[in-house]
């Protein structure tokens, strides 16, 4: 009788300090409260935390609500079983304090239609993130293991998540990890992707197999520099990891063409070196050299341009490029799809970076 009496009591004694914990399973994130608050705030109990004075509280929601918590995972539903509906699913996310400053999204499972393979444009499903200070987000496909940061200095009430499903027999899946962003841990203004590691992989969205990178993107990834590095090496995940669309030369820049020139012994055309090269879809990234001066980055800073078959130039092997430019970062910049190209030209970019210590 005492002990239930004491359980009960416990049940409703204030946790000390409201932090994160993980779930029984091993697997989510959660907020430390007590049994009652837990309950009363909708979350689910998923095993002793605070020496047993607390639960960890799991909080999840779906379709056409609103969270207002730390923590939150935004699921499909039926989760974890499959979607094949038409419709639209909207959550809205509203700060919880006036120290928020982004949300963070990390996408556990996020598999929606692919978007049109020689276009890149998602037509039959599409992911939209609205009303923050960030510039709308859009995108489709499969994009587990992906994250985003998202500014909310201007959001007064809420953002909107809206997933958009315009066709049925496809199998959706999504499980959003929706996480709040005092300004003190916020990402750097204009990322919308950082990292926290000396190495990892940088993927565009919806780099997969038989995938095609989406249109109407321009973002930029940081890496945050960690103590005791100076510069980065970027290399390719692998031979095909590397394609975004085929450069446009210059009719005038062809040897062979006309009565310019000719070509090679295999009768193919043979590009000049000083060919004049447009990239529509590209990846840039800062240069070493301040030799290099563009009238945007000022002097010091210069776009390094990447497009094409091969993230090296003259298919140097092995390719890995190394820069001491900080802060570490990579603009993406994607068309708006209003050419049909072949998808396996356009499948994206995946690169695996590692920091440099500082040599003595």
């Amino acid at each position: 009788m005492f002990w239930n009496l004491l359980l009960a009591v416990l049940n409703f004694f204030p946790v000390p300090v409201t932090e994160e914990c993980l779930s029984d399973d091993s697997r989510r994130t959660g907020l430390c409260l007590n049994t009652y608050e837990c309950r009363i705030q909708n979350g689910e109990s998923h095993g002793a935390c605070a020496l047993g004075f607390g639960v960890c509280c799991v909080f999840t929601s779906s379709c056409n609500a609103e969270v207002a918590n730390n923590v939150t995972y935004f699921v499909n539903p039926n989760f974890p079983g499959l979607l094949n509906d038409v419709g639209e699913c909207s959550l809205r996310v509203k700060k919880i304090s006036k120290d928020i400053s982004q949300i963070r999204l990390d996408f556990v499972n996020f598999n929606l239609a692919q978007p049109n393979r020689k276009t890149g444009v998602c037509e039959t499903d599409t992911f939209v993130v609205t009303g923050g200070a960030s510039n709308d987000l859009r995108i489709c496909g499969l994009n587990s293991g992906q994250h985003v940061y998202y500014d909310m200095d201007d959001a007064k009430d809420y953002i909107t998540i809206d997933i958009r499903l315009t066709k049925g027999n496809y199998n959706r899946m999504w499980e959003i990890k929706i996480t709040q962003i005092e300004f003190a841990q916020r990402a750097p203004a204009g990322c919308l992707q950082y990292f926290h590691e000396v190495a990892g992989t940088v993927q565009t969205m919806n780099f997969a197999v038989n995938g095609r990178h989406l249109a109407d993107q321009d973002y930029v990834i940081c890496i945050r520099q960690e103590h005791g590095m100076c510069s980065i090496v970027y290399e390719p995940c692998d031979e095909n990891s590397f394609k975004i669309g085929p450069p446009i030369f210059s009719d005038t820049g062809i040897e062979g063409s006309g009565d310019e020139g000719g070509s090679d012994p295999s009768g193919s055309q043979v590009v000049s070196m000083d060919v004049f090269r447009e990239c529509s879809d590209r990846v840039m990234m800062p240069c070493d050299s301040e030799e290099f001066i563009t009238p945007q980055g000022g002097p010091g800073i210069c776009d390094l341009l990447h497009c094409g078959n091969n993230f090296c130039t003259d298919k140097e092997t092995p390719c890995r490029i190394e820069s001491s430019t900080t802060p570490f970062v990579m603009r993406v910049q994607f068309g708006p799809g209003n050419r049909e190209e072949n998808p396996e030209d356009n499948l994206g970019m995946c690169i695996r970076y590692e920091q440099q210590q500082c040599s003595s």
